[in-house]
C-alpha cells in the first residue's frame, strides 16, 4: 500500500504539458510565425487571412472566454487543430511543427494577451 502510494505522489509531483509555465516572449515569436497569419499580431482574430475565412478566427484577448480554458484544451487545439475540439477545420494541426515545449510557451502568450 505504501508503494502505489509512493508512486502516486511521484506521478502527481511530475509537472504535465498543460501545467508547466511557459516563456511568453518565446510563446510570442512563436505565436508570431505560425499564429498570427489569422488570429493578428494582437490576437483580436484580425490577421491578414482573417478577412477570407469563416467563420473567423477567435479573439484571443477576450478575457471571460479565455479565463474559461483550460491549458489541456488550449494544448489540444494547438496541437491537434480546431477540429479535435469540435472547432473549425481551417484551425490546422501544428503538433508536427511545434515542440511541447514551443506549445506551453505559445499558451503562456496567449494567456498574456487577455489580460
Amino acid at each position: 500500500m505504501l508503494k502505489v502510494l509512493a508512486v502516486a505522489v511521484a506521478l502527481a509531483a511530475v509537472p504535465t504539458l498543460a501545467s508547466a509555465d511557459g516563456n511568453a516572449e518565446k510563446g510570442k515569436t512563436v505565436f508570431t510565425q505560425f499564429c498570427a497569419t489569422c488570429h493578428g499580431n494582437a490576437g483580436k482574430g484580425d490577421g491578414p487571412a482573417a478577412a477570407a475565412l469563416t467563420p473567423k478566427p477567435r479573439d484571443l484577448t477576450d478575457k471571460a472566454y479565455l479565463s474559461g480554458l483550460k491549458d489541456d484544451y488550449l494544448t489540444k487545439v494547438i496541437k491537434n487543430g480546431g477540429t479535435a475540439v469540435g472547432k473549425s477545420a481551417l484551425m490546422p494541426p501544428w503538433a508536427a511543427s511545434l515542440k511541447d515545449g514551443d506549445v506551453v510557451d505559445v499558451i503562456a502568450h496567449i494567456r498574456g494577451l487577455a489580460k
